[in-house]
């Protein structure tokens, strides 16, 4: 089953390496990460989505690229990636973070 995490880094600017450790997370796991500018909002604390805000879709290109999921024995689980920000100024950006079932095969080919 798909497991989501969603994380808000606010005044990013150009390339950053980020590291998030989860646990449901480890060397195995399929791991997708998406990335938008976002624009918070302050609702009330009742009801309504978990993601207070949304997604900012303007002229900022932010995208991830090297994820590179880890945890082993005695490691953390979780996930490093390069979160691209290509805009003049610092930007809010939020980032959601879905692993999926572990890979079924590891190959190398000759």
């Amino acid at each position: 089953m798909a497991r989501s995490i969603r994380v808000l880094y606010r005044g990013q600017k150009g390339t950053i390496r980020k590291n998030w450790n989860w646990a449901p997370i480890n060397l195995d796991s399929a791991v997708i990460i998406t990335a938008a500018e976002f624009t918070p909002s302050f609702g009330g604390p009742f009801g309504g989505p978990k993601t207070l805000g949304r997604p900012h879709l303007g002229a900022a290109n932010v995208y991830v690229t090297n994820v590179g999921p880890h945890g082993d024995a005695g490691e953390a689980g979780g996930v490093e990636f390069l979160l691209h920000v290509d805009w003049d100024s610092p930007l809010d950006v939020i980032v959601t973070i879905t692993v999926l079932e572990n890979i079924e095969v590891f190959e190398q080919p000759v």
